[in-house]
């Protein structure tokens, strides 16, 4: 059984005169463990399928089913609790809290993990912390660490109710080519060392050919889905011809 199972997603927003069509007829299979990516160009609808997929929004119909479980049309506070067991999420913009230290933002998401103590919220935030490769920073603000380091805090973050799946969008974004490297390395090994779904939104050549499988939108549909991350790059630089193919990328997107 697929972890995630879409059925002719849609997602239209109505903006008074106008709809905006930015998923249609989405079909879409992930098995647990996959690395994949979700590529495309402003305004392809990558974001919002990542939205939907995380369980931040739902679909306007169509099915979503999550390891099992029909999600798509669930209540907002039935979504949160899936997605807060399920999910964790790194964002271009890293999104920490700055007057807190590093070892306080990954300790965050375990304040409401019930029956959970004061000190096994600190020991598993230090664990985590070890784990990016940050033991030495635990009481450093985000101000005091560099951009890479910011986004390993926010990695650790993702990962403190240990989820299923991370999901990065942009993760990239906001570094540049040295460090992107590093954050996708360590994308790589959580993938593989501990069977984490990884699921990366991006624009970014370089960024899209380290996933085992790459998903090329283009107005609100799925264009291509390949094993094969050349095949999704030419669908991507036919779209978006000035793209480099080697530098990773450091705009937004959407």
């Amino acid at each position: 059984m697929p972890l995630i199972e879409l059925h002719d997603i849609w997602k239209v927003y109505d903006l008074g005169e106008v709809q905006v069509e930015a998923l249609r007829e989405v079909d879409l299979q992930i098995a647990r463990g996959e690395y994949v990516a979700l590529v495309g160009p402003s305004g392809s609808g990558k974001s919002t399928l990542m939205n939907v997929l995380g369980c931040l929004d739902r679909p306007t119909r169509g099915s979503y089913r999550l390891d099992g479980i029909e999600v798509g049309q669930m209540s907002r506070d039935k979504r949160a609790r899936i997605r807060n067991r399920q999910v964790g999420f790194v964002f271009q913009n890293f999104n920490l809290l700055h007057r807190t230290s590093a070892l306080e933002n990954v300790e965050l998401p375990l304040l409401y993990r019930k029956g959970m103590t004061n000190r096994q919220r600190h020991e598993q935030a230090k664990m985590l912390l070890e784990k990016v490769g940050l033991g030495d920073r635990l009481d450093h603000h985000p101000g005091q660490l560099s951009g890479g380091q910011q986004q390993r805090v926010a990695i650790a973050r993702a990962l403190a109710n240990e989820p299923s799946i991370l999901m990065g969008d942009e993760p990239t974004g906001n570094l540049d080519s040295r460090t992107s490297a590093e954050v996708i390395e360590l994308f790589r090994e959580l993938n593989e060392e501990q069977q984490i779904t990884v699921i990366l939104v991006t624009h970014d050549p370089w960024v899209a050919r380290q996933a085992q499988r790459n998903i090329v939108l283009r107005d609100g549909r799925i264009v291509i889905d390949t094993t094969d991350p050349e095949e999704a790059i030419q669908s991507l630089q036919r779209s978006q011809p000035f793209l480099a193919q080697s530098v990773p990328a450091n705009d937004g997107d959407e």
